[in-house]
């Protein structure tokens, strides 16, 4: 019987990521690569968390410490990515039609 090792995502989570990969703004390999990749550091953050947990004392969380030192930043939001589009693509000659789209985009929630 193979064991598989608890940094190995489970079958119906690659099965998930593979149906995600279809509407993925990047290659699906390298999609489901950096999902992988997030996966597989946030279960060592959490078995190094519940290990450190042991040294915590009244004052001091060691636990909650090392999960703030690690936390990576949150991808941007479609409206960060689509008004840094707008920027990258602006046109001098449409500046009407860009201060339309970037007041609307502006408007909605993250």
């Amino acid at each position: 019987m193979t064991q598989e090792y608890p940094i190995t995502p489970p079958p119906e989570l690659i099965r998930k990521w593979n149906l995600d990969a279809v509407d993925a703004p990047m290659a699906d390999k390298r999609y489901i690569a950096t999902q992988a990749a997030r996966w597989g550091a946030d279960q060592e953050l959490e078995a190094c968390c519940e290990w450190v947990s042991q040294f915590n004392y009244d004052d001091y969380n060691y636990q909650e410490r090392l999960r703030a030192a690690r936390r990576r930043p949150k991808p941007p939001s479609l409206k960060e990515q689509a008004l840094e589009a707008m920027r990258r693509n602006y046109n001098p000659d449409n500046s009407n039609d860009f201060a339309i789209i970037r007041r609307a985009l502006e408007q909605l929630d993250d």
